[in-house]
């Protein structure tokens, strides 16, 4: 289980996100704008965040930006938008993105991405061992 920050100013993908995660076991915390996901990223210490672009005051290339600036291992992030245009794209590559993806997106796409830029570095809960 993985525990992951969505950041997104607009409640109906922040469900639809949590809802997906939750059915591969994964838990997910929310930020509903960029400073709320600076201060959430010094609390949770989350293993992946799925970041959106367009947020009022602070958008996701500045929450982006902060994340990159920490010390430590990187954290993986995806980043979302509804404006899946070159310059977006290219932006939120240039600025440390792992991943990019357009709105809207299918459950699928979400959990293969997660499961790609985790791998095995998510520690699994072992009951038994010694």
């Amino acid at each position: 289980m993985a525990h992951i920050l969505v950041v997104d100013d607009d409640p109906a993908i922040r469900q639809l996100l949590i809802d997906i995660l939750a059915m591969d076991g994964h838990e997910a915390r929310v930020a509903v704008d960029g400073v709320a996901a600076v201060r959430a990223l010094e609390v949770l210490r989350p293993d992946c965040v799925i970041l959106d672009v367009m947020m009022p005051g602070l958008d996701g290339y500045g929450v982006l930006r902060n994340i990159r600036a920490q010390e430590g291992d990187p954290v993986p992030v995806i980043m979302l938008t509804a404006a899946a245009e070159p310059n977006t794209a290219a932006r939120a590559w240039a600025d440390g993105a792992d991943y990019f993806l357009a709105k809207p997106f299918g459950a699928a796409d979400v959990l293969d991405l997660v499961d790609t830029l985790l791998g095995d570095s998510v520690p699994v809960a072992d009951g038994g061992a010694q």
